[in-house]
């Protein structure tokens, strides 16, 4: 698992190509990063279900409690899949992007 953090936002990827084991590291180290908005890059994973994205589905709703975004990055998938909860985008530079447009609207009060 590789942490990079940039300013107010830290990107998780995963190193090993274990999904499973993947997702239980981020669970149990969530305390370390809760204060920061998230993005978990799934590149690395090219047939990745619904299902699987929807296991971060808890952290996902412990970030926005905290008022923090929580963004998954993966390619070659339906998007439209995805319950709403989640936000799901195709590239780190889109989650980027999303993370700013949240934080603003943070700031306004939305």
């Amino acid at each position: 698992m590789k942490v990079d953090q940039k300013g107010h936002t830290i990107t998780i990827k995963d190193t090993q190509g274990d999904f499973t084991s993947f997702l239980m590291k981020v669970t149990h180290q969530y305390k370390t990063f809760e204060k920061h908005n998230l993005i978990i890059d799934l590149l690395l994973y090219k047939d990745l279900s619904t299902d699987s994205i929807k296991l971060f589905l808890p952290l996902s709703k412990q970030q926005k409690k905290g008022k923090k975004s929580f963004v998954i990055v993966t390619s070659d998938f339906d998007y439209n899949a995805v319950p709403a909860k989640l936000t799901v985008v195709p590239s780190l530079l889109e989650a980027h992007d999303i993370i700013e447009m949240e934080e603003i609207e943070r700031e306004l009060g939305f």
